[in-house]
């Protein structure tokens, strides 16, 4: 034991370009329908993240690379785990291989961290984090790291669920509001659980409940993640109550509904009609006109293909896949690593032709 601490206090820092694999510690079972899973890496590693980012995960499902993003719910102020917390989706693909597969000590596959929702360089001292369902992730990172760091921030954490059931969390953030004077925690709740009649706010999230809740809410720095929905009726709510809109942030794009919503593309018509080069997809037996100057997922879409994509930044590596032949030019976000593009894997969201191109997808 007492070689333990110095081998984890001098541990270096996880670098996204070498180390890729993680080591499930632990899951724990948030809700009916929710879990954590904790990572650390196979040596011990220091994680250097900022609070609301998110990490890939790379998975083997049904005999192919399968690549998915999961916002961190830890905090970088405990650096030596790193969690992420998974909603099962009805009929989700990765979820449910989560849910119903990864066990501790195993081993996956992942790149990140990335993203730019996070309030760790925002000067603003009182918050207003608003989420519902799974949206509660980033939130509880931020949450986690404004309270470890001391940072004596004012924090309004208000979360929306169908039911007490659902409430992820629920048990940790009650603790968190006892153990911090500047910290309130308020949960709004549509129904009744099968075993518990809720007392609190009830419906769902309205100017009404929120001025009760958090009279001052229109001084405040304000964080939102959730259902695409429930963002764009958060967003209004703030816009016709005269809200400083430059004091909103909300997630750029929504993980759970990655196959559901895809994310909106450029007009590629006239593009088209002028396409200089033919992109053979090799898996879908498809082949498509692209222009030089437009990413492949965007024509692929134009197309009518359906491919696996979230965040069309070049971010989340979740379109990445193999070049067999061609030439692509390609700036992207840290969503692929430095060996993989020498390997001949390009992400279709920021790759555009500058040949013929046959892609193993």
């Amino acid at each position: 034991m007492t070689e333990l601490f110095p081998a984890i206090l001098d541990a270096p820092a996880w670098n996204s370009q070498t180390d890729e694999v993680l080591r499930c510690q632990a899951v724990i079972q948030e809700t009916h329908d929710v879990k954590t899973f904790v990572f650390t890496a196979p040596e011990p590693r220091r994680f250097l993240f900022r609070p609301g980012q998110f990490m890939t995960l790379v998975l083997p499902i049904g005999g192919e690379e399968v690549n998915r993003c999961y916002t961190v719910s830890s905090s970088p102020s405990r650096p030596y785990a790193l969690s992420i917390t998974v909603k099962r989706v009805p009929g989700g693909l990765v979820s449910n291989w989560l849910h119903d597969t990864l066990r501790e000590n195993m081993d996956v596959r992942v790149l990140g961290p990335m993203g730019d929702f996070t309030c760790d360089r925002s000067e603003a001292r009182r918050f207003l984090f608003l989420s519902a369902g799974s949206g509660v992730t980033p939130m509880m990172s931020m949450s986690r790291y404004l309270l470890d760091t001391q940072s004596g921030a004012d924090i309004a954490f208000v979360h929306s669920a169908r039911s007490p059931a659902d409430l992820i969390f629920r048990r940790e953030l009650e603790a968190m509001e006892l153990g911090n004077a500047g910290f309130r925690t308020s949960f709004i709740c549509e129904a009744d659980a099968p075993f518990e009649k809720w007392h609190g706010y009830r419906g769902r999230l309205g100017a009404e409940n929120l001025a009760q809740i958090t009279p001052d809410f229109l001084e405040r720095e304000v964080y939102v993640c959730g259902p695409a929905p429930y963002m764009a009726a958060a967003r209004a709510l703030l816009e016709c109550s005269g809200f400083n809109m430059k004091q909103y942030h909300e997630e750029s794009f929504d993980f759970g509904a990655l196959l559901e919503q895809e994310p909106e593309i450029a007009d590629t018509t006239q593009a088209l009609a002028d396409a200089a080069y033919t992109v053979t997809f090799t898996k879908s037996r498809r082949e498509i006109a692209c222009p030089s100057g437009t990413p492949v997922l965007s024509a692929a879409r134009a197309a009518g293909m359906r491919l696996p994509a979230s965040c069309a930044k070049g971010m989340c590596g979740t379109c990445k896949c193999k070049l067999v032949s061609g030439e692509v030019e390609m700036e992207h976000q840290g969503g692929i690593r430095q060996r993989e593009i020498d390997q001949g894997m390009i992400l279709l969201c920021c790759a555009k032709p500058r040949t013929d191109l046959v892609v193993e997808r």
